[in-house]
């Protein structure tokens, strides 16, 4: 069955930078649109990124466009996030994710942005 873990997730300084990996496992992770989405305890998911099959193409929401760059490597049946200049804004549990608007997500790495 589809398996995801998140890693790298941490405590960082507001303006620092942290990268987030996701294993994946169990489908056939280079044929499959991959995403990363974020929650805040209380509050609904949010969609931070999505990547194309291929790499070749990337959204982001407006919130972090500029700071989070999403990226794969499909031989390592792995998906990347790296977050520069983070905000406190940004503090959640973040999940990679099978899909764009919704489907299967791991368990999730908690990044906390504060001085």
């Amino acid at each position: 069955q589809v398996q995801l873990v998140e890693s790298g997730g941490g405590l960082v300084q507001p303006g620092g930078s942290l990268r987030l990996s996701c294993a994946a496992s169990g489908f056939a992770f280079s044929s499959s649109v991959m995403s990363w989405v974020r929650q805040v305890p209380g509050k609904g998911i949010e969609w931070v990124s999505t990547i194309s099959t291929t790499g070749w193409y990337k959204y982001e929401a407006d919130s972090v466009k500029g700071r989070f760059t999403i990226s794969r490597d499909n031989a390592k049946n792995t998906l990347y996030l790296q977050m520069n200049s983070l905000k406190p804004e940004d503090t959640a549990v973040y999940f990679c994710q099978k899909g764009e608007s919704d489907g299967p997500r791991g368990q999730g790495t908690q990044v906390t942005v504060s001085s």
